[in-house]
């Protein structure tokens, strides 16, 4: 049984991997993989009632990390849907380009923390095509978009998936995990952008200027900007309050986030209010939620579920011994996860390590969870396809897997690994 459930799971992880090559949705496959793993278990037991528990079990645990990750989502795309997100991008005014980087990679890391790293990728590409002409440093700044989103995510319980996962799980805790990742994921994106700095090749004015040029923004109603800085002020307090929630109730983080997405709704249907039917319908949240990436929401849930039928068949206890006895380093064991989280999605790994090891042995705020967070979040940034934002900031910008790999791909490893050094060097002086 182990075996079959282990060759399914494998398939499975293949097919998702070359989700483009074979142009077949990686989502279908999670589902299916997910499904057949459980079959296989519950018809190879003598009585399905322990299965049907131990499913019901790792159910309630993905279905929280489901509803929090569809609330953030909505709340998202209610700001943009109201362009929110204009009152940040619309102050970028330098001219030099040396200054527009190191702008660009600072907002994209804080506002990751803040909301998430594929929706920060997204907002700051966006930007950086208006405002830069220059195709290859367009792309160069894409790169570095996608190094300061996956390490602003890392840092923060709702910043990036594998991080809110462990926060959810309670391998870590709000201000634990904020204190003790904020400087290695900061000296994970100061590295290669230093280092990118030097050799950028700086834009004239003229270029910058006409860039600016290009952009024709629409005419804004005092009423609109009024929307606007309304939408974008809650949202944003909404998605910040609930670390502090869930902190004081000790409820769990969905529900926190669910009042998040209920307090962000009442607000956009009293601003709307007054219009008719109509022309609110798309300021609403349920446009919103017609808006949200719901196949991603369904990919998490399959492989969620395969990587459980791997723990509840104890195959991830067997992996983890194996490990150990062949590396033995726990530390190096993390940042070779870190590494294997850039070619394949870092949320089943995450989701295996959680399986792998239990909180008997490594009890929340463990250096293991810790770094784990940190190697997952911004080990992604190794390869173009390794993070939800790699694959998005490609998308837009149409950046080639061997470019980014010539390019970005060095400057990511080195910031990976000065991070990792800065991590140990925190632990060491703190515990």
């Amino acid at each position: 049984m182990t075996t079959l459930i282990i060759i399914v799971f494998v398939i499975g992880y293949i097919l998702i991997t070359l989700e483009h090559p074979i142009r077949l949705n990686k989502t279908a496959t999670a589902l299916i993989t997910g499904v057949i793993c459980w079959t296989l278990y519950i018809l190879n037991v003598p009585e399905p009632e322990p299965v049907l528990e131990s499913l019901g079990h790792h159910l309630a645990e993905i279905a929280q990390i489901l509803f929090f990750l569809m609330g953030a989502m909505t709340i998202v795309e209610l700001i943009d849907i109201h362009d929110g997100f204009s009152i940040i991008t619309d102050r970028i005014a330098s001219r030099n380009a040396r200054v527009l980087l190191w702008l660009i990679c600072g907002l994209t890391f804080f506002l990751s923390a803040m909301l998430d790293n594929l929706a920060s990728a997204i907002v700051m590409v966006s930007v950086t095509r208006k405002l830069v002409k220059d195709p290859e440093q367009r792309r160069l700044m894409a790169g570095m978009i996608i190094i300061s989103a996956n390490a602003g995510g890392a840092w923060s319980p709702i910043g990036d998936v594998t991080t809110t996962m462990l926060w959810i799980g309670g391998q870590v805790t709000t201000m634990n995990i904020i204190t003790q990742l904020f400087l290695p994921s900061l000296v994970c994106l100061l590295v290669p952008l230093v280092w990118l700095t030097f050799t950028i090749k700086p834009t004239s004015e003229t270029e910058i200027a006409t860039a600016k040029k290009g952009i024709s923004r629409p005419y804004v109603t005092p009423l609109q900007r009024r929307d606007r800085r309304v939408m974008f002020a809650t949202g944003l307090t909404a998605i910040l309050f609930v670390p502090i929630f869930k902190t004081v109730t000790h409820l769990p983080p969905y529900m926190a986030m669910m009042l998040a997405l209920g307090a962000v709704w009442v607000v956009s249907e009293i601003i709307h209010s007054d219009k008719d039917e109509e022309h609110r319908q798309r300021f609403t949240a349920a446009y919103a939620l017609s808006k949200i990436d719901i196949p991603s929401i369904l990919f998490f849930l399959g492989i969620l579920l395969a990587v459980g039928a791997l723990q509840s068949t104890e195959i991830l206890s067997s992996v983890a011994l194996a490990l150990d006895e062949a590396v033995g380093d726990l530390d190096l064991i993390v940042m070779i996860i870190g590494v294997a989280s850039a070619i394949v999605d870092n949320v089943p790994i995450v989701a295996a390590a959680m399986g792998m090891y239990d909180m008997t042995t490594y009890p929340a705020d463990a250096k293991l969870w810790e770094f784990l967070a940190y190697c997952a979040g911004t080990g992604g940034s190794l390869l173009v396809i390794g993070s939800a934002a790699g694959v998005a900031v490609m998308g837009m910008e149409k950046l080639e897997f061997g470019w980014y790999l010539r390019r970005i791909s060095g400057l990511a490893l080195l910031g990976y690994v000065a991070g990792s050094l800065t991590y140990f060097a925190i632990y060491g002086l703190t515990h």
